[in-house]
């Protein structure tokens, strides 16, 4: 069992965009997460920030490097991953006043 601060460290930060407003009205929200979490940590990292609400589900969705350019020199954005998580309960402040 991890303790309280390695669960606050897995959420990153929330993503806000049309289509997770969308989700946020069904109960769904979207956060960039650490890439060696797990769902089961997750959710209970969710409920650890949120309290008052309850994770049903959470799904990862893996977002792979992609290649980028700056003049003659070629990259890769970084690996990331992200999680929807399906709660009951009240609604998130943060998602309900963009």
């Amino acid at each position: 069992m991890a303790n309280a601060a390695t669960l606050y460290d897995l959420l990153k930060r929330p993503i806000v965009s049309e289509k997770t407003t969308q989700l946020a009205e069904i109960g769904q929200y979207v956060f960039e997460v650490r890439k060696d979490a797990n769902k089961v940590e997750l959710s209970k990292a969710f409920e650890l920030a949120f309290p008052g609400r309850k994770v049903n589900a959470v799904r990862l969705i893996k977002i792979p490097p992609r290649d980028k350019r700056v003049g003659r020199r070629v990259g890769k954005t970084p690996e990331r991953l992200k999680a929807v998580f399906s709660i009951t309960g009240d609604p998130i402040e943060l998602f309900t006043e963009v």
